[in-house]
């Protein structure tokens, strides 16, 4: 039995990949910024078809975000299993840095951080050794000093896994395939036949990302180049290559003995990307106790097969990435792990009543400022979509408003508002609001829509049977990782806010949300009569 794996495996906003096999179980977890709850979980059985199963930083105590930029919080997280327990090392750049989490279940709950003292620079990974000693690995700026930006050292030291600590030196083994090369990160460290192997990016996680590898019989060094260094990038394919910034790469061996890679990539339009980094899957084997990627093809395949059955997944299961998701927030009591807020969510942010529906509170932090807003969001993952809310506007005070948003970062993000009877479209650009229309509503029900195909927008309002259009097909390319920088995607939600401080906080009522994955429609080619 076989099943096919369609690239990318887990669309949107999932850079980072780290994987894990424990049996025939699959699990990947994905950086995830400053965005709470922290590092989601996937799990699969044939590594073709996930699920979302948690998250492995759920409570405050773990995952402190207060002041953290969209783009800071956690960097590259790396998962392992060892002696019935499961290790989740990342580093919090806001907070803390490098640290280790630790649960006897994959979905959690994990432990608060316990962070490791001497351990700078960031991307860090564990790799547990056949004689039962465990070493981190991770990057740090060139001890020397950096002669240039991105003139960092992978280094290695043993950690007594036990209590958390490094013991003993560390070593910088490895910087980097290439002379004078820029972010030598992501380190993984394997003990495959006789050698260990040092997998790593090199070339920042950009147009010039790459994946390289070394090799040495002994865990710390002297590691040998690999003459086919980078064994796989798309940085020679050219700018208009539809899938780009290939790196980032974590190597696993499946139940049935063959060899895997997964690693982010991003599938831009126009040079634009929108949805940030994804997960992609490549197939290896290994040649003179080399790992070679994609054997005959040297690029990223648009599907895969694997040799494994088919995991059969439950039907309408809001956590599966890249399915249409409808939400009944009127029978609802609580959000699934596939929603997202911005840094950590206050205690009185939102509640939901039985057959009324979502309440947002109105807040005066705004999403637009480094705080922690009314706000919850799931990942774009395609192109194409429609976003639709519900909402019940008659209990919003003056001065508050509530609405729909596609955000890409405080500084970047285009909002569809209800506020005082009207509708309001603000599209923000480096840090300033520029309102593209208004309109008045006559009913303090309505639905918010945002239409988005390729990097274009349309937004509506609902009212009744009246479908109200305030702006068609503007240009979104502001929202993409070439304008706003950063290393986060969009993402599509809901929030409510207020331009006052008051002792009695407005509360927004959702009824409803849903994201629908759509298909352009495309006009029929024009035919010319023919005598």
């Amino acid at each position: 039995m076989s099943v096919k794996a369609v690239n990318p495996i887990l669309s949107g906003f999932y850079p980072d990949p780290s994987v894990c096999a424990v049996g025939d179980d699959y699990y990947i977890v994905n950086s995830s910024f400053a965005y709470f709850p922290g590092l989601p979980i996937m799990h699969s059985k044939d590594m073709a078809h996930w699920e979302q199963i948690g998250n492995v930083l759920t409570r405050e105590s773990q995952l402190p975000l207060k002041g953290a930029e969209t783009s800071q919080g956690l960097f590259a997280p790396t998962m392992r299993y060892h002696d019935g327990t499961y290790y989740v090392i990342c580093t919090n750049v806001t907070y803390g840095g490098n640290f280790i989490v630790t649960s006897d279940k994959p979905e959690g709950p994990y432990s608060d951080p316990h962070y490791i003292e001497g351990a700078d620079g960031i991307d860090p990974s564990l790799f547990f050794d056949d004689d039962g000693k465990c070493y981190y690995i991770g990057t740090h700026p060139n001890p020397e000093g950096c002669k240039y930006n991105g003139d960092w050292y992978i280094y290695i030291q043993e950690i007594d896994i036990e209590n958390f600590k490094l013991v003993g030196e560390h070593k910088n083994v490895w910087n980097g395939a290439l002379k004078g090369v820029h972010w030598p990160e992501g380190p993984h460290l394997y003990h495959i036949g006789e050698y260990y192997y040092i997998l790593h990016a090199e070339g920042g996680t950009g147009p010039e990302h790459a994946v390289s590898v070394a090799r040495s019989k002994d865990v710390f060094g002297p590691y040998e180049n690999n003459f086919c260094n980078p064994i796989f990038t798309h940085r020679h394919l050219g700018e208009r290559y539809p899938i780009k910034y290939v790196g980032h790469a974590d190597l696993v061996q499946l139940s049935n003995g063959d060899w895997y890679m997964v690693m982010l990539a991003v599938r831009p339009l126009n040079s634009f990307t929108t949805m940030g980094r994804e997960t992609f899957l490549a197939r290896v084997i290994w040649e003179k106790d080399w790992p070679v990627v994609n054997p005959g093809l040297g690029m990223l395949s648009a599907e895969l097969v694997i040799d494994l059955p088919e995991y059969d997944r439950e039907k309408g299961n809001t956590s599966l990435p890249g399915v249409n998701k409808l939400y009944d927030f009127t029978n609802m009591a609580s959000f699934g792990p596939e929603w997202l807020f911005l840094r950590n969510p206050k205690d009185d942010m939102y509640e939901f009543r039985q057959s009324e529906g979502l309440f947002l509170t109105c807040d005066k932090d705004s999403f637009t400022e480094k705080v922690s807003p009314s706000f919850v969001a799931l990942r774009q993952d395609c192109h194409c979509f429609e976003a639709a809310v519900t909402l019940k506007g008659d209990d919003l005070f003056d001065g508050a408003c509530a609405g729909l948003v596609l955000y890409q970062s405080q500084d970047y993000n285009l909002r569809l508002e209800y506020s005082g009877c009207r509708g309001n479209v603000i599209f923000r650009k480096n840090g300033e609001d520029e309102k593209l229309a208004s309109l008045l509503l006559a009913s303090n029900i309505v639905t918010l829509v945002i239409s988005v195909i390729g990097l274009k927008a349309s937004l509506f309002m609902v009212e009744g049977k009246e479908i109200r259009e305030l702006v068609k097909d503007i240009d979104i390319s502001a929202l993409s990782t070439e304008v706003a920088g950063g290393f986060v995607g969009c993402t599509v939600g809901i929030y409510a806010q207020d331009s006052e401080e008051r002792d009695e906080k407005a509360k927004a009522c959702f009824k409803s949300f849903s994201y629908k994955r759509t298909v352009p429609v495309r006009a029929p080619k024009k035919t010319e009569d023919k005598e």
